[in-house]
């Protein structure tokens, strides 16, 4: 039997396999998700930069050429200088925070009642179901009512829309946790507080936060048009009145600002559910 080996004058073995650097396979799958990243934009703006085209030579179209990529960069600027972004951006993210607060509070204990709490979760699925699949919006002339200001009706209206996610997302989570820990930990001597601190609360993190981040999408999509009547900031009322006063350039803007933005929210909740996840469990 031939136990030579096919070796080069500098030493290397050729007939060995070939192991791959750690280091170089992690820079190389980086490398790859950032140009797929930067190609999927890539891709988006020609799509855009092509509508606009189509407008611009269109004689009936030619006055809505200002939604094209290039207006809409060159407004850019003017709109962040003169604070029209920033303020926008404020008033939002007051409104979109307060809200998610509310829907965190209150989201979270009725999920782990309905998830530890067998006749809870049947006496309250049939009205709770009901009322997730009402429309935040639809709740709109009665928060004007029962509220002072446009800016409680707004906070409101997000609530609604971000509380459902988060309540049964956190009962999803806590209907899969063994029993058997419950059982374990009532006979070391835990009393409730020290199950819900040391057993509830780690086992379903990541289901806490990915109802949190879908939370987060449904009230950044209700925010928007919450904010076209009765408030005079925000990234909804800038929209309204970048139509109103036919400055196409601005709206698309402002469009693109609430992409931006919104991408940037979602990013940082699945960096989060990454993080804080005990499983670690891989996100898209």
């Amino acid at each position: 039997m031939d136990n030579s080996t096919n070796v080069t004058p500098g030493g290397v073995n050729i007939d060995a396999p070939d192991k791959a650097n750690p280091c170089s396979v992690i820079f190389k799958s980086r490398l790859r998700s950032l140009a797929n990243w930067v190609g999927g934009l890539l891709i988006l703006g020609i799509l855009w930069w092509l509508g606009g085209y189509m407008l611009y030579i269109n004689p009936d179209t030619t006055n809505f050429a200002d939604f094209g990529p290039i207006p809409t960069f060159q407004a850019f600027p003017g709109l962040w200088l003169d604070g029209t972004i920033p303020n926008a951006i404020s008033s939002s993210s007051y409104r979109l925070f307060s809200a998610l607060g509310i829907a965190i509070v209150v989201g979270i204990p009725i999920g782990i009642m309905m998830g530890r709490s067998k006749a809870f979760r049947e006496v309250s699925n049939s009205p709770f179901q009901l009322l997730r699949m009402v429309s935040p919006l639809s709740w709109e002339p009665i928060a004007v009512i029962v509220f002072l200001s446009w800016n409680s009706a707004i906070i409101f209206l997000l609530s609604i829309a971000a509380v459902w996610p988060v309540a049964f997302a956190t009962a999803a989570g806590l209907s899969k946790v063994d029993p058997a820990w419950f059982k374990v930990a009532k006979n070391l001597g835990a009393n409730p507080w020290h199950v819900l601190r040391y057993i509830i609360l780690p086992a379903i993190t990541f289901d806490i936060l990915t109802g949190i981040r879908s939370a987060l999408g449904v009230a950044w999509i209700v925010l928007v048009p919450a904010e076209f009547l009765g408030v005079t900031s925000g990234l909804g009322y800038s929209i309204a009145d970048a139509r109103e006063t036919l400055s196409y350039d601005h709206l698309t803007c402002m469009v693109l600002v609430i992409g931006i933005f919104g991408y940037i929210l979602d990013s940082s909740c699945s960096m989060a559910i990454k993080r804080f996840s005990w499983h670690h469990k891989e996100e898209p």
